[in-house]
């Protein structure tokens, strides 16, 4: 009895149709990779006539998740831990509202990276880079210093909080959402003759009110 298989012939090449959406869908990938490298260029690169003219554009590519900057190799860089909490307030169904206690974001992102031998780039740097993005469009009164990327910085701030804490909070609606941050000095060696550190500065930022547009595009 002679058993009968249905094999495909050796070295059979890929359909004409196949062969063409394989191709388009290179086309596209490489398309789209050497247009935000040349955004990601011209973001960098030195003002001209392409990048004064298409600025708007290249900055909706750019910002806020692919800013790019020097300080890794500033004369003078920061030498202080940031730590930014979050607390909401919530609306009862009775109308009641209540403001509950602070919720530390960075500590979240320390305990998702403390013991992990390849933390995501997410867990390191999301927030803090939200939180720079954040400070560096506004003054220390929370006033916005002329940038027209302010907004897109609060909205990019409150979304990443919104993504973890949800919609409620013990059972209730959250109606309006607060950041703190906390900036300590790291301490300098004990042989360097240099002074103490001040005490942690504390910045609280003023509440901001949370609709369901908020919340638009968020998993959960």
């Amino acid at each position: 009895m002679t058993e009968t298989t249905d094999r495909p012939a050796a070295g059979r090449a890929w359909s004409r149709p196949a062969q063409l959406v394989l191709g388009f869908a290179g086309a596209v990938l490489a398309g789209g990779t050497g247009l935000f490298l040349a955004a990601v260029f011209l973001h960098v690169s030195p003002a001209n006539s392409v990048s004064r003219q298409y600025r708007d554009e290249i900055d909706g590519v750019v910002y806020p998740e692919f800013e790019q900057n020097w300080k890794l190799f500033a004369p003078n860089p920061l030498q202080q831990n940031v730590g930014v909490d979050a607390r909401v307030r919530t609306a009862a169904s009775d109308g009641t509202t209540r403001t509950h206690d602070w919720i530390g974001l960075t500590a979240q992102d320390v305990a998702a990276i403390r013991g992990n031998p390849a933390p995501s780039h997410v867990e390191q740097n999301l927030l803090r880079r939200a939180w720079d993005f954040y400070d560096g469009s506004h003054n220390p009164q929370d006033e916005t210093r002329t940038s027209p990327r302010a907004g897109l910085a609060e909205q990019y701030l409150e979304r990443i909080a919104l993504q973890r804490i949800g919609r409620e909070a013990e059972g209730e609606r959250i109606v309006e959402i607060q950041f703190r941050s906390t900036a300590a000095t790291v301490p300098p060696p004990s042989w360097s003759g240099e002074p103490a550190p001040p005490a942690p500065r504390v910045r609280e930022l003023p509440w901001w009110r949370v609709t369901d547009e908020d919340y638009r595009g968020l998993l959960g």
